[in-house]
């Protein structure tokens, strides 16, 4: 059981809107501009004898109160870490490779994400509504960018058993993209091409058929998790002053219609794209993560989701909550003239409890692990405090430092919130430690 603790004296900002003027085209509506059908790779279990096995991590240690255990710690500056949790098992993702532990921290088996039909850039969620797991591998190394995007779907809860993986092909992609879900469907997202956007259904996947898949033209922008009990898949994306907010439905044929919901005025004061961030004893700087946030979360009717930004020349987490008709909540600040917050996600539980991880680096200090938490009923756009996770020991040797991080729900108790984060080694590499983050 998590203690109460007081109120941090953190720098926050809470900020009420009333209903603006609606500038976008809400009620626009857009059906798929084509679809395709999909034959699955069938893997009868996670790991086939064929494939190498991968051992990193494991082992919880208790840190200033919490479970914390290492995840893999084979990564170089590009770490992108993930973890989904659900049904007694955390399944870890990296740009090397997958990895699964249960929920005590127990390491219980690995693989290459080549036995995945290769890629990178792993996305991952539990779906609590279908009892599935599900994440995305971009394959960068498909020239013709015929089918780089791996949407691989669990049969079970259980991830040592069967996966069934789907090759989608995303003409003209560029790089890796987000991934959501609802009871209904499966979403993803991806920069580059005319169709950035496609859906399948998740009764189709998980049964390991053939599925079809229906692309989009354009972006719907970012899925959502949407933890709420609803057939809809929502999409969100920052549009230089505007929240936009886009639902897929099923139609009466049973294809997806988009509609958007919302497109209004944020009148956010503090938007823009983060500056790189100092580390201790190196003038090399590196890079503080996204404006665009990397996860959202759909709760009670709710959007929620964190990102980093410029506060005064030094990277910040801002963090929102905002209603489906595009108004905002809440919103809070986690930023300080002394240090810089990177790399952020957010996760949110069915009583609106939220824990918000990120790592922390400055002129003294490496970069490293922390997370902030909050109750529902604390005042607006408040967290208690920032808690360390463990602390870094050496400087990167260059800019890049991934690209996000992430935090999640417990899909079997839907109250407890995990969070996984960077930290570097001796030699400035990224290693990964994971955070159980209990709430009653």
């Amino acid at each position: 059981m998590m203690k109460i603790k007081n109120i941090a004296t953190l720098s926050f900002s809470v900020l009420f809107m009333g209903l603006n003027a609606v500038i976008g085209q809400e009620g626009k509506s857009m059906h798929a501009s084509r679809s395709e059908v999909i034959q699955p790779i069938v893997k009868s279990e996670f790991r086939a004898t064929s494939c190498p096995q991968r051992i990193e991590g494991g082992g919880a240690q208790m840190v200033n109160g919490y479970q914390v255990f290492p995840g893999a710690k084979d990564g170089n500056r590009q770490v992108d870490p993930q973890i989904a949790v659900g049904g007694g098992y955390v399944l870890h993702g990296t740009n090397k490779g997958l990895v699964i532990y249960d929920k005590e921290g127990n390491y219980i088996d690995g693989a290459s994400q080549n036995c995945f039909n290769k890629g990178i850039d792993p996305k991952m969620f539990f779906d609590p509504h279908n009892n599935v797991f599900g994440f995305d591998l971009w394959n960068p190394w498909d020239k013709e960018k015929k089918k780089p995007v791996n949407i691989a779907v669990s049969k079970s809860d259980n991830p040592t058993k069967e996966w069934f993986v789907y090759p989608v092909p995303a003409p003209n992609g560029r790089d890796g993209g987000g991934i959501g879900f609802s009871k209904k469907w499966i979403g993803y997202s991806f920069p580059g091409g005319e169709e950035r956007t496609f859906v399948l259904k998740t009764k189709e996947a998980k049964k390991g058929k053939e599925a079809t898949v229906y692309h989009f033209k354009g972006s719907l922008g970012h899925p959502v998790f949407t933890q709420d009990k609803t057939n809809d898949l929502y999409f969100f994306k920052i549009d230089r002053d505007r929240f936009i907010i886009t639902k897929v439905t099923e139609g009466k044929n049973g294809e997806p219609v988009a509609e958007v919901v919302s497109a209004k005025a944020h009148n956010l004061g503090r938007i823009q794209y983060p500056p790189k961030s100092p580390q201790k004893n190196t003038d090399q700087v590196t890079a503080s993560g996204d404006r665009n946030p990397k996860n959202l979360v759909l709760q009670n009717d709710c959007i929620w989701f964190s990102h980093a930004i410029n506060h005064n020349g030094r990277a910040a987490v801002q963090w929102h909550q905002v209603k489906l008709d595009g108004t905002i909540v809440q919103t809070g600040l986690i930023a300080s003239p002394e240090t810089s917050y990177i790399q952020t996600t957010i996760a949110v539980n069915k009583n609106n409890d939220v824990v918000i991880g990120f790592q922390e680096t400055n002129e003294n200090m490496y970069i490293s692990p922390r997370f902030a938490y909050r109750y529902s009923n604390d005042p607006l756009g408040s967290i208690r405090e920032i808690i360390s996770a463990g602390e870094g020991k050496g400087a990167t040797d260059g800019v890049s430092w991934g690209d996000y991080s992430g935090s999640v729900i417990d899909g079997d108790n839907l109250k407890d919130l995990w969070t996984i984060q960077s930290i570097t080694n001796e030699e400035g590499r990224g290693e990964t430690v994971i955070v159980k983050v209990p709430f009653e």
